[in-house]
């Protein structure tokens, strides 16, 4: 066991000041005459109790972190202010041994001030949840609140008596990163504030998370120190970390399925959007935010699809719809067009919708609602956009002779069409023949209809066409120029084919209420169409 240094008793006896010299926790170890004749305590007495005996209550744990003003009991019973700045003595491993220092009671108005000061010091101290603290080159942590054994169960006296404290406890994974800062600071040329993030290993041996608030102070003439405020991040850390999981989970899962990521703050009108949505419509593979987020997805849909979104999206926002999604053609960066699947859903406070989430599909890339051999969109995108359509159509306000009050601008048509003959196009000539002319009707079909037609490919050779805003005259005069259309001679390599389509119709005006309604009369009037050589049939 190390041995106490004492200092020379007939030396400090002559002193007029106070001289105390305690041990690392504080047991009184040596008191000079002077002790009793400024408390009124004797020296006997004194020697071999804990200092902080004589400390008031309510100062003993600022004067165990460093505070060298504080109140001492004297014998009387009454407490004074005194000031007693300790100086510690360390072994060989620089641990604190013992502590000496001159005890001196304050009377002067000066450091009636200073105890002011103090006091509102230590008031404010109480109210912040995190650990002050000061250290030194050399000397390590020369104050140190109270709070550090609330946190992380060490006395403050274990922590101030080892100068390596700290670095012995940080985490091992943390440690090269935190002494490289630490370090700078130690050695730096000027006062300037920094931050660390590490973990502590508590005395419980859990791991908190730490955020160290510090500056580096350097004065002239003296060594470099350091002031800062630790404070408990753990569940803060804690959540962050689980967001993250979450973040790769649900990151995972969206690469797997190939969707591009969007997130509207309605608010303040910034959209989030993921790398893979920016891919999809040729813009790039980095996540980025855009301030107006209307306005961005305004420029990327096609203008003849632009109205037919936005009036899907409102609907949603406004209540009428649970869900929200709508196919459209967006503009690609390479400057084509591209099918796409905007998707997602509004969450609402107080009735008022505050954000919206979902994700963007490109439907070439979705076997089941795109057709690859024919470049066309497949019965799933078809029915949606039909969908769309009969609920705009049935919310249309109607005046007293039932017809729509916008003249027309909700109205449509369904057209199913099936090619004559094909079957013996594919016995005669083979499949990769029929393939062809497959993909030359669907060519033939879109250079028949508008931009903001739709154009499906159902299965086999059924095809079904989506007629927006015209009435039942013009849609059947518009069967009719496809029909013909489709009857001219194809050419396929050395072969001339002849395939006409049969082609039934349905119009809005039938008001029928769901999508199999519409295209079972379709079908129906189709296979007329068929039986009867008519080439198109209208649905009764």
């Amino acid at each position: 066991m190390p041995t106490t240094p004492t200092p020379s008793a007939n030396l400090l006896q002559l002193l007029p000041e106070t001289v105390v010299q305690t041990d690392a926790l504080w047991e009184i170890t040596y008191l000079n005459s002077a002790w009793h004749k400024l408390t009124g305590h004797s020296v006997a007495a004194a020697l071999g109790r804990s200092l902080l005996e004589f400390v008031h209550p309510d100062d003993i744990g600022t004067m165990r972190s460093g505070m060298p003003v504080f109140r001492l009991r004297f014998a009387d019973a009454n407490y004074r202010w005194v000031r007693l700045q300790f100086h510690p003595e360390t072994d060989a491993a620089e641990r604190v041994i013992s502590r000496q220092g001159v005890l001196i009671e304050i009377t002067e108005v000066t450091e009636q001030v200073l105890v002011e000061i103090r006091q509102r010091f230590l008031r404010l101290l109480e109210t912040i949840d995190g650990v002050v603290w000061e250290a030194e080159i050399g000397v390590g942590n020369t104050f140190l609140s109270p709070q550090v054994e609330r946190l992380f169960g060490y006395s403050v006296e274990e922590w101030r008596a080892d100068p390596g404290f700290w670095r012995a406890h940080v985490h091992p994974d943390d440690l090269a990163q935190a002494l490289v800062i630490d370090d700078a600071a130690y050695n730096a040329t000027h006062s300037h504030a920094y931050e660390m993030s590490y973990r502590l290993i508590a005395k419980s041996g859990k791991v908190v998370w730490v955020r160290d608030l510090c500056r580096a102070v350097v004065e002239p003439g003296r060594p470099n120190r350091m002031i800062g405020l630790m404070i408990d991040v753990t569940q803060q850390k804690d959540t962050e970390l689980e967001l993250l999981r979450s973040e790769n989970r649900y990151s995972l899962a969206t690469r797997g399925s190939n969707d591009g990521i969007w997130y509207w703050d309605l608010r303040t009108d910034a959209l989030h959007v993921s790398g893979r949505f920016l891919q999809i419509v040729g813009l790039g593979s980095r996540d980025h935010v855009y301030d107006g987020g209307w306005h961005f997805l305004e420029q990327l849909i096609d203008r003849e699809d632009r109205a037919r979104v936005q009036e899907a999206y409102r609907r949603h926002l406004s209540g009428n719809s649970a869900n929200f999604s709508v196919d459209f053609r967006a503009f690609h960066g390479a400057g084509r067009l591209v099918w796409v699947n905007w998707r997602g859903l509004a969450e609402f406070e107080d009735g008022v919708p505050v954000r919206m989430a979902g994700s963007l599909s490109d439907l070439a890339e979705r076997g089941s609602s795109y057709d690859a051999l024919t470049n066309l969109p497949g019965r799933p995108l078809f029915r949606d956009r039909l969908a769309q359509l009969i609920a705009l159509h049935q919310n249309e306000a109607v005046n007293g002779d039932g017809a729509p009050t916008r003249d027309g601008a909700t109205m449509f048509a369904v057209l199913l069409l099936d090619l004559n003959g094909f079957k013996a196009v594919n016995d005669c000539y083979g499949h990769h023949v029929g393939d062809q002319l497959l993909q030359q009707v669907a060519r033939r079909l879109e250079s028949c209809v508008r931009a903001v037609d739709l154009v499906a490919r159902m299965s086999g050779d059924e095809f079904n066409v989506l007629l927006e805003s015209i009435d039942p005259a013009e849609a059947s005069q518009r069967a009719e120029q496809i029909a013909a259309a489709l009857a001219a001679p194809y050419v396929i390599g050395e072969h001339t084919v002849i395939s006409g389509a049969s082609i039934g119709l349905v119009s809005s005006a039938s008001r029928l209420p769901t999508v199999d309604d519409y295209l079972r009369a379709a079908d129906t009037a189709m296979y007329r169409a068929k039986s009867q050589s008519l080439g198109v049939c209208v649905a009764q």
